[in-house]
């Protein structure tokens, strides 16, 4: 098992492994290299896919199968598994991550075996199969969705929500208050950047000023705010790297507040163009990687490259606000970044720009306007 931030009682599982029929059981903290190899990183480029989703889960799945592959090795093991569902995209990740790290090793899939799946067709008959011989799953009939959590977000997939018109109940979030329900005081923090990656998280609490500098603490600092306050939840109908539609559910809440954060900053301090570039490229590069499963790749070595060249100058802090399920900008500033100057920008005082200098480069732009404006009056 890797212990990835999901809560989940790892004793619990270690018992029933072994009373299932596994012979040994090995727990791989993986959290930190989580957070500083794939979620700041995922941060840094504003990865997102299909506008909406924040890839908690693709993110994870590097991070895991190194560590299986590593565990594999270690005990001498010709084969991997994984209980991953022959529909979906978590699958096509594990597998050819395994074969990325290493080549010779077999991958057994049971839900791709027909063996499996002419006996189990679908997640109610393995339900039933696991009432029938006792063996404790945390799914029920009533509730029969799948889950996958980690340090990052959790994810609520199946059951009734393949109808994409049911609107999910309010029982099943688990990480977040519902909006509704939080607190009707906003919470205000500050994040601060440094090339781009989170560094200083500064908050509240009873009445004190509280700074975390920490990684992984500075992670689940952000976490916490954002679950009280009701921020990260999404629920969209994505498609699948294999063809097929899925509709999903997801809370996201200190990924969400860290990456709006660092674009917003980013419009104070990053060049317009090496930001165009970044936008036009790296982030839908990155974002399709990751959700295709091709971080151990060539294109994948390739584009995470792209990423710390582009963030030199995201520097400097933003003040931000969570309410209600919101995300709110209060200000952003920076020491050492000085793209952004106040009079040169200011409707009061003319400053160094010179208003006469537009007349030509409005002139200039004209040009090719004007002659497709003459196509199109037929002169």
């Amino acid at each position: 098992m890797a212990d990835i931030g999901q809560e989940e009682d790892f004793e619990a599982a270690r018992q029933k492994a072994l009373k299932i029929g596994a012979t040994k059981y090995v727990l791989v903290d993986v959290r930190r290299e989580f957070v500083e190899q794939q979620c700041f990183p995922a941060v840094q480029t504003n990865a997102i896919y299909e506008n909406v989703y924040l890839l908690g889960t693709s993110l994870a799945r590097p991070v895991i199968a190194k560590a299986q592959i590593s565990v594999a090795e270690q005990e001498g093991c010709f084969a991997v598994s994984h209980g991953c569902t022959g529909k979906g995209n978590d699958q096509v990740r594990f597998e050819l991550a395994f074969y990325a790290l290493k080549p010779d090793v077999k991958v057994i899939a049971p839900w791709r075996l027909p063996e499996f799946f002419n006996r189990f067709e679908g997640r109610s008959a393995l339900l039933a199969y696991a009432e029938e011989k006792g063996i404790p799953v945390t799914q029920t009939k009533a509730k029969p969705w799948s889950t996958d959590e980690n340090l990052a977000h959790i994810s609520f997939e199946a059951g009734i929500l393949e109808d994409p018109d049911t609107t999910p109940p309010k029982d099943m979030w688990k990480l977040t208050v519902d909006p509704t329900d939080a607190p009707q005081t906003p919470e205000d923090f500050t994040v601060q950047f440094e090339k781009g990656l989170p560094v200083k998280l500064t908050y509240t609490k009873d009445g004190q000023t509280v700074s975390v500098t920490d990684p992984v603490e500075l992670f689940l600092t952000a976490n916490a705010i954002a679950r009280r306050n009701g921020v990260g939840r999404i629920d969209i109908v994505e498609n699948r790297f294999i063809g097929i539609k899925s509709r999903g559910c997801y809370e996201t809440p200190g990924l969400t507040l860290l990456r709006t954060a660092h674009i917003d900053l980013e419009g104070l301090v990053m060049d317009r163009e090496v930001r165009a570039l970044r936008d036009q490229f790296v982030t839908p590069a990155y974002s399709r990687i990751l959700y295709n499963g091709m971080y151990y790749s060539p294109e994948g070595e390739y584009v995470t490259s792209m990423i710390a060249p582009s963030q030199i100058s995201v520097n400097g802090q933003v003040r931000v606000r969570a309410y209600k399920g919101n995300t709110i900008i209060l200000g952003r500033s920076s020491e050492t970044e000085k793209l952004y100057d106040a009079t040169e920008s200011s409707m009061d005082e003319i400053g160094d720009f010179q208003p006469t200098d537009t007349t030509g480069f409005i002139a200039v732009q004209a040009i090719r306007l004007k002659k497709y404006g003459e196509t199109k009056l037929g002169k």
